[in-house]
């Protein structure tokens, strides 16, 4: 049996040349979230930063920050809170446009999503410039609720997606 100690999460990220367009270097984390002993090694590995009690809700960012978000809140006795994109939601929403490395999109939550004062913690996949996480933080905000941290897979340090998260701390498992 594969243990945490033994799991090098940055041997299973697969390099995917050109996708999802030319010049592009797409980081699959798949064979990771399909690897049993990776899977429980970032799970674990997010919630070993969070003291039990310290996070009320931990959000998911569409798609495979739900993945992640799941069970992470279960083993920080926490809630878990999808961030979707348009049309997904069935209830009055918040939404934030923003800019990704190649192209722009829009989030979605509930505008009823967080108490005033939960302690939010953000999950997805990766950092890269920052777009998608400062949208997701702004939503959380301006539900009335605290983030705090966002943590991920994976960060594209050089898109530098951190200066889009002035006063958040950014944990992230693996920099590429």
């Amino acid at each position: 049996m594969t243990t945490l100690a033994d799991t090098d999460l940055a041997a299973l990220v697969r390099d995917v040349q050109d996708y999802p367009e030319p010049g592009i270097v797409f980081k699959d984390l798949t064979p990771l979230l399909a690897d049993p002993a990776g899977l429980k090694a970032a799970v674990d590995r997010i919630v070993a930063q969070h003291a039990p009690g310290s996070v009320d809700k931990v959000v998911g960012v569409e798609a495979r920050g739900f993945l992640l978000a799941s069970p992470v809140a279960y083993l920080l006795g926490a809630g878990v809170v999808p961030v979707r994109k348009p049309g997904k939601l069935p209830g009055p929403v918040h939404e934030r446009s923003y800019d990704l490395e190649y192209g722009s999109s829009t989030l979605e939550v509930h505008q009823d999503a967080f108490a005033p004062g939960d302690r939010v913690l953000v999950i997805d996949d990766v950092l890269a410039t920052g777009g998608t996480a400062a949208a997701t933080v702004h939503l959380v905000q301006h539900c009335g609720a605290t983030v705090i941290a966002v943590a991920v897979l994976l960060e594209l340090e050089f898109l530098d997606g951190r200066a889009a998260l002035p006063g958040i701390s950014v944990q992230a498992l693996l920099t590429a």
